[in-house]
């Protein structure tokens, strides 16, 4: 009885939203992948993308039967335990993990396979929520600052190795940090890196790049009348910058992978490739714009129906939406997306503990990272990185990875009535 009176409770705007969300992913998917059937087309045909993914959400329903029977303050009291679990897993992979695309981010399971990084979104979440939530931490001070970072990053390099794209995702957590009391010059300092990063790739020369932050401190020096003692800052800050400027190259030359190299090269438009690296980004731009206003039809894109874009089933399923539903379509995709998230962030607003109000930012930051990045991708405003679309890019890890992320938060929810 406990139970059922906690699941009356659920908020179920979200859940139609989740589902509403689940069936159209898998509308997207069916379409994007008729191209390669050679069966009889049944929606259970297991040897069929779509087929899997249908097996992947009839699976989803009792895992979250699961989690909305499970006591509210499990979550909260095994926190540290759950992440344990996951990093273990991740690094795991170093042993027994499974190299597809170059990348052993897999565990093999015959046909299938378990992606790790995808459930430690969730463990991440659960962990710096846990942290967080302690009336002794305070992130006005340094040490507490360190250890609310270390639960980010530590994973984040983990997964680095294998995965630069899914590691990304991980940058949501500082707008979570942000929110709870972390200096905001994390924030600038992170931004300014992207800025003063993209400038190095499009000059090439770290002279202009120190030329033109030098300029800005001048500026802001004159603007706000900065006292002597700020000048000795402002120097600092010019030589972390020109260090950083010279050793952006480097990264860019050793670190990142050909690939990467290529993608970002030819984002800035230094590089055109539209038969090898480019191809993919150029398909999906000529089957997002082929939809025009109301697009062409269920099942009737041609760029779809043709197989033109590659993995159109996975990180380039929005292309289908964008082809078949048109501009009206992918704004109603879009909309519904933007508001699953702040749906999450007025429910996160009004919980009575730290813990799942922390833990609800959370889950809006990471929906909304992956959604807006993944469109700005296929969108061609965003280098490929390999970031999935939520509830609609093909795989069960992904799937469950995102329903487990947002029925424990449905689930705190629910159980704020027991709350004191």
């Amino acid at each position: 009885m406990r139970n059922q009176s906690i699941t009356n409770h659920i908020d179920w705007i979200s859940v139609v939203l989740f589902i509403t969300l689940v069936i159209m992913g898998w509308l997207n998917i069916y379409s994007s992948s008729l191209s390669s059937v050679t069966g009889d087309g049944s929606i259970f045909d297991l040897s069929q993308f779509y087929g899997k993914q249908m097996l992947y959400i009839a699976l989803t329903f009792p895992l979250i039967l699961v989690i909305l029977f499970v006591e509210g303050k499990f979550y909260e009291k095994y926190a540290s335990v759950i992440y344990t679990i996951s990093v273990l897993s991740i690094a795991g992979l170093f042993i027994f993990g499974k190299s597809v695309k170059g990348q052993a981010n897999w565990y093999s399971f015959g046909s299938f396979g378990i992606q790790p990084s995808e459930f430690a979104k969730a463990a991440t979440a659960l962990a710096l929520a846990k942290y967080l939530s302690d009336v002794q931490v305070n992130l006005k001070i340094v040490k507490d600052q360190i250890i609310a970072l270390a639960i980010v990053f530590f994973p984040v390099l983990l997964i680095g190795i294998h995965d630069p794209g899914s590691a990304l995702i991980y940058s949501i957590f500082l707008v979570v940090l942000y929110r709870e009391g972390l200096p905001g010059w994390y924030l600038f300092t992170g931004f300014s890196a992207i800025i003063l990063f993209i400038l190095m790739l499009v000059t090439n020369n770290p002279y202009i790049v120190i030329g033109i932050a030098a300029l800005v401190l001048v500026i802001n020096y004159f603007r706000s009348r900065l006292i002597d003692r700020n000048v000795i800052a402002s120097g600092i800050i010019l030589v972390l910058v020109a260090i950083f400027s010279f050793s952006v190259s480097f990264v860019f030359n050793n670190v990142f992978k050909q690939h990467h190299r290529d993608r970002f090269n030819i984002l800035l438009g230094k590089q055109v490739d539209m038969k090898g690296i480019g191809y993919n980004i150029h398909q999906s731009e000529i089957a997002i714009g082929s939809g025009g206003w109301i697009g062409k039809g269920y099942l009737e894109g041609t760029q779809t129906k043709g197989g033109f874009v590659p993995e159109q089933h996975t990180d380039y399923i929005f292309t289908t939406v964008g082809e078949e539903w048109g501009f009206l379509g992918s704004l109603i995709v879009i909309g519904m997306f933007v508001a699953l998230v702040l749906r999450i962030i007025y429910l996160a607003e009004r919980q009575k503990t730290k813990f799942s109000r922390v833990y609800g930012y959370c889950v809006a930051g990471i929906l909304f990272i992956h959604f807006f990045v993944n469109i700005a991708m296929v969108l061609g405003i965003f280098p490929t990185v390999g970031i999935p679309l939520p509830f609609f890019s093909y795989g069960g890890s992904g799937l469950w990875g995102f329903t487990i992320l947002l029925f424990i938060f449905l689930k705190m929810d629910a159980n704020k009535v027991n709350e004191w």
